[in-house]
């Protein structure tokens, strides 16, 4: 797992654009900015304006000494929550609109849902009172419609907030991470089709951040201050649109108009503020012709609208791909940073409500799970990185079932029979190999009494040996090697097809024969591009009924490849682990491993169960776990025949 505050090299090319951004404002039409007094609500002490949202609105919200208020156009009051709050954001939610805010009285953050058409307020929901001054807020709506709040904190301390779904609002809310953020951080904003989340630091600029609550904490900057970029004095209020951000320089007195261009930004305009002395508070809109604004000078007071006669082009964004959600995790495994692998599923032989999730923890060992996620066994045997599991393997007299994972500590394989009763687990020995840096497993089961091991090493290769234990002790027989020219990981074996499928990690996906008498040529099955990110980590096959898929992870992006098992590998679809706000289970996110069985196992899991490794564990953020999805949720999300 990785944790970065800016990259460098898009830090450079942020920079290099708002440099060559100032010939390229002599050659294009500039924005122009009309300002008019707002005089209808000074007789308020207003901190903070907003647009209510809706295209065709004419409303506004305020926050003030004297409450939470709707106006209208001219600023007249329509209705107003009593107390006294700082900040405003707000999103739709059907007819009504979800009101963030801060209450200075009690000095928590607070979400209340407002009805404008009857002009009713409803309850507020409270964020519980933090460890830190809080300076601002802002709202966030995921593509799965999840509603978040965060909060922006004195000397750095940011935090990520669950307070609704679809047009529900929480209960109460549930903190999902915390975020580090500038130590001089007072405003933040969210563009929520973008999924950025931008902050301002006063001295230095304004930041981009990923505001996906599975996201890494990383951050491209937005604008510098001179001589880094054309801000002259210091980073204060933002505004956000589709492709395009305001920013406000308060001692300056000017307004900035920033255009996205990629990853970085270009500089529009730097719009004069005549007549105002400190503009503090901003809030803007598209409209037909332009950008409509709403600004308030802190020096007296005054509120002022107008438009910007200009609009930001939208950029591509990604495909938003359909979510679904875990509805058992496993209990977090007992190491911290970058712990748990991969899961293997052993499904018990009379009563699959009895069946086990098998886990790596390769700072560990091997655990063992039910399928409520409960951890019943734990074998600190070493560093296993990734585990296959396979039934009816034929242990001296026994007939048990076998688990094979690959040890890091010793370059083996190491060895666990299970009890085909109870699903004990036992240690059965171990099988040494001449890879020096073992990385990835899989088992392949081509008839009874046959049972094959593949694993791989970092450098490229694979070996492959057969297994058995005629006298009671696991041995290993090398049958067969071969290479791949980058690092590999991730395999799977097809029995039914006598194919292995097996990923080279920043390259794609491939297939060999997976008999040991055969060549081991590769053929490819699908590429690292625009479908699949790097890296290609597990892989898994769902198999029922003729329906043969190809379940890969795609780390590069946090979603998970389905496409066809059989030539020409048709591309299914992709979906991602998304939070489950009703079970309170947060989503999973740079996955290692994963695996999936279609055998009935009850319940939601009639269809077979999908369980995938959590990189990135939030909600609350503890070590690394697993996420058992059942599989009629992703047949749905994909459609799946």
């Amino acid at each position: 797992m990785k944790t970065m505050f800016f990259l460098p090299k898009r830090y450079l090319l942020a920079m290099a654009i708002s440099l060559a951004s100032a010939a390229a404002l002599a050659a294009a039409p500039a924005p122009r900015l009309k300002l008019q007094s707002w005089s209808q609500a000074e007789q308020l002490s207003i901190n903070a304006l907003a647009f209510l949202p809706g295209p065709s609105t004419t409303e506004r919200l305020a926050s003030a000494r004297e409450g939470l208020f709707l106006l209208d156009a001219q600023g007249r009051e329509l209705t107003r929550l009593k107390g006294s709050f700082e900040g405003v954001d707000s999103r739709a939610q059907g007819a009504n609109v979800l009101v963030a805010s801060l209450d200075s009285t009690r000095q928590q953050a607070l979400i209340v849902s407002l009805d404008p058409q009857n002009r009713q307020w409803d309850t507020p929901l409270y964020l519980p009172v933090r460890d830190f001054p809080v300076n601002g807020l802002c709202l966030y709506r995921d593509g799965a419609s999840n509603l978040f709040v965060f909060l922006v904190g004195e000397e750095g301390k940011g935090e990520q907030w669950l307070v609704g779904n679809g047009e529900r609002l929480s209960d109460s809310a549930q903190r999902v991470r915390g975020l580090p953020l500038p130590p001089d951080a007072k405003t933040c904003q969210v563009q929520d089709s973008a999924n950025q989340l931008f902050v301002n630091e006063e001295r230095v600029g304004w930041w981009a951040y990923p505001a996906s609550s599975e996201a890494e904490t990383v951050r491209v900057p937005v604008a510098m201050r001179a001589p880094f970029g054309d801000l002259r004095q210091s980073a204060g209020a933002m505004a956000v649109l589709p492709g395009g951000l305001l920013g406000l320089d308060p001692e300056a007195a000017q307004l900035h108009v920033y255009q996205q261009q990629g990853e970085g930004w270009s500089a529009k305009a730097n719009l004069p503020l005549a007549g105002l002395k400190e503009p503090e508070n901003l809030a803007a809109r598209l409209t037909k012709s332009g950008i409509e604004v709403l600004l308030r000078d802190d020096d007296n007071g005054h509120l002022y609208q107008g438009e910007i006669s200009w609009k930001p082009t939208p950029v591509p964004l990604p495909p938003v791909l359909p979510s679904v959600a875990a509805i058992v995790q496993s209990e977090p495994v007992a190491r911290q940073g970058d712990a748990a692998d991969d899961p293997a599923i052993w499904v018990h032989p009379t009563t699959p409500g009895l069946s086990r999730v098998l886990g790596t923890n390769k700072k560990q060992g091997l655990l063992a799970y039910d399928l409520r996620g409960k951890l019943l066994q734990e074998l600190p045997v070493g560093r296993l990185n990734n585990v296959d599991v396979r039934a009816n393997f034929k242990l001296g007299t026994q007939t048990v079932d076998l688990a094979v994972a690959s040890n890091r500590d010793r370059n083996s394989l190491s060895l666990f029979s299970i009890d085909r009763t109870s699903g004990e687990l036992r240690e059965a020995g171990e099988i040494t190999t001449p890879l020096k840096e073992i990385y990835g497993i899989c088992l392949f089961q081509p008839a009874e009494g046959e049972l094959y091991a593949f694993a791989n090493g970092k450098d490229g290769r694979f070996v492959q040996y057969r297994l058995s234990a005629p006298d009671g002790v696991v041995k290993g027989q090398l049958v067969r090697q071969f290479s791949v020219d980058s690092q590999p990981e991730g395999c799977v074996a097809d029995e039914q097809r006598q194919r292995l499928f097996l990923g080279e990690e920043d390259v794609g996906v491939w297939a060999v024969d997976a008999r040991a008498e055969q060549p081991a040529t590769l053929s490819r099955v699908i590429e690292v591009g625009q479908t699949l990110h790097a890296d290609v980590e597990g892989m898994a096959l769902y198999q029922a009924g003729g329906r043969d898929y190809l379940v890969i992870s795609s780390q590069g992006n946090d979603s998970y490849l389905v496409l066809d098992a059989q030539p020409p590998y048709a591309v299914r679809g992709a979906f991602r682990v998304g939070l489950n706000a009703a079970a309170g289970i947060d989503g999973a996110s740079e996955t290692d491993g994963l695996e999936v069985t279609s055998v009935n196992l009850g319940g939601p899991w009639s269809q077979g169960m999908l369980v995938v490794q959590d990189g990135r564990k939030r909600m609350p953020e503890q070590a690394q776990n697993f996420k058992f999805v059942p599989w009629a949720d992703v047949a749905k999300a994909l459609r799946l025949p």
